[in-house]
């Protein structure tokens, strides 16, 4: 997720390994704030993303109307 605006090429999950890895580096004693607010930029970067993927995956969610056909909600 180095450019701005782009997308990363990775998978959901990817991405909450990386968040968590994120989670991480922020609960170390020695981080410096410049370092904290990185990594604060990186997570909230990869949590958009995450409810980006989310959203669309919901929106292609199928469900069954009255008829018996599939619709998408």
């Amino acid at each position: 997720m180095s450019k701005k605006n782009e997308e990363p090429d990775i998978s959901l999950e990817e991405a909450f390994d990386q968040i968590e890895t994120v989670i991480e580096q922020l609960e170390e004693e020695d981080i410096t704030l410049e370092e904290s607010f990185r990594a604060y930029q990186e997570g909230m970067k990869l949590i958009s993303y995450c409810n980006g993927k989310i959203d669309k995956v919901e929106k292609q969610v199928l469900k069954i109307n009255e008829d018996g056909e599939l619709d998408e909600f």
